[in-house]
């Protein structure tokens, strides 16, 4: 019976499915790297360690590695970029979003950010902060950026899982003195261990690449100093890894408990995300109370109180720390307020820094030895800042230095009430 417009149904039966048309991924023109840039990278070796300095092109290069490598791959396939703080990460994801061709790839940026490519191979953006959530995953190829700024076990971690795929890594990273395991891993990368390539880029290598220039290299050298300039711009570790209470120093100042009771107190305060840390220092200026907890407001102010007693205490006033300082106040004490601005914090850092190097405090081991030794200086137009790595807390160094300011100026010296 002849097909008529309009009948419904359909004699011919269901219309042949369409073959499946090869991914084709919309034009991808890798950029141009300069020869060091290019061998350090995309060497044949599985692990590539890459000391570098600022701005030498380490980070765009193995942005390009890859999304290379990704681009390879296939559905379902996971590749991993993995820096110091979910911040760090976030800059990654950023600019691959800015630089890959429209059409190539879908972004998202939560719960995490990732992009995934059209032929469905996935680029995450991981910060090694909880190591504990790298495990599991079976990972294809890796950067781990600013690598010196990773915790040791975020690389074990991440190592663990490239176990199954025999996935390539990328380290890279400026350096950061020689008292972390990306130096241990560089020198032994650098002795020609199997498997390994080492490459060190720096600033004079891009000056004469093109990539940076030379009057903005010359400037830095002849305004910041000397290892801060090795370090950030030649890829030259120094001993204390731009640490401002000095390495050496903050170990001679390691000690036991001291005996109280205390003379001074320093508090900083926080609710869920930090820390509120307390630190009481003794007549030797050896700490001897240390309190680290995390607690609502209802419950850490009874526990401070009982701690601090009637000892002076100086305590971190900024923002929702000003109203607690006004109740413990109320509730009797001797509490001062301090409050945290770039210059106050400079200060009292820099008086801990002269206490440190002139040995004249003591401190146990623990969180407090840690974030001092993770401590370091940065430069920035309006001149020189302490403070914690990103992603790293600061809570510790903060309350010593309190308890240090008020001893200084007079904590030794009050009349105790027994």
């Amino acid at each position: 019976m002849p097909w008529k417009k309009g009948q419904s149904g359909n004699p011919a039966g269901p219309k042949p499915k369409p073959k499946p048309v090869p991914w084709v991924a919309p034009e991808y023109l890798p950029p141009i790297l300069y020869p060091k840039q290019h061998e350090a990278i995309y060497c044949p070796e599985r692990y590539a360690v890459i000391e570098a300095s600022t701005k030498s092109g380490k980070t765009f290069g193995c942005m390009d590695w890859l999304v290379q490598r990704a681009l390879a791959g296939s559905d379902g396939q996971t590749f991993w970029w993995v820096a110091p703080s979910y911040y760090q990460s976030k800059i990654a994801w950023r600019r691959y979003k800015r630089t890959l061709p429209r059409g190539m790839f879908k972004a998202i940026e939560a719960p995490e950010p990732a992009i995934t490519l059209n032929n469905g191979a996935r680029i995450e953006f991981k910060t090694g902060d909880n190591p504990d959530l790298l495990y599991g995953e079976d990972v294809y190829a890796a950067v781990l950026d600013e690598d010196c700024r990773i915790r040791e076990e975020a690389w074990h971690a991440v190592r663990s899982t490239l176990t199954a795929t025999r996935g390539p890594v990328r380290l890279i990273g400026n350096v950061r003195g020689k008292k972390n395991w990306a130096y241990k891993l560089a020198r032994l990368a650098e002795s020609g261990k199997d498997g390994y390539h080492y490459s060190k880029l720096t600033a004079w290598d891009a000056v004469e690449a093109g990539v940076l220039d030379r009057d903005e290299v010359e400037d830095a050298k002849a305004t910041l100093p000397a290892d801060v300039f090795r370090e950030l711009y030649e890829a030259e570790a120094t001993e204390d890894g731009s640490n401002p209470f000095d390495i050496r120093a903050i170990r001679d100042c390691i000690g036991p408990l001291g005996d109280g009771p205390a003379t001074s107190f320093g508090w900083d305060l926080a609710k869920y995300v930090d820390w509120t840390v307390g630190i009481g220092l003794n007549r030797e200026r050896a700490v001897c109370v240390f309190e680290r907890f995390q607690a609502p407001w209802g419950i850490q102010i009874p526990r401070i109180q009982e701690a601090t007693g009637r000892i002076p205490a100086l305590v971190d006033a900024t923002g929702v720390g000003d109203p607690i300082v006004e109740e413990l106040q109320r509730g009797g004490g001797n509490y001062t307020g301090f409050r945290f601005s770039q210059q106050s914090k400079q200060q009292i850092m820099e008086g801990l820094a002269m206490t440190i190097q002139q040995r004249k405090i003591r401190f146990p081991e623990g969180p407090i030895t840690q974030e001092l030794l993770d401590f370091e200086y940065v430069y920035t137009r309006t001149g020189v800042r302490y403070s914690a790595p990103e992603g790293l807390n600061d809570d510790c160094v903060c309350s010593l230095a309190l308890a240090n300011a008020h001893y200084s100026e007079g904590g030794a010296r009050v009349r105790f009430i027994e």
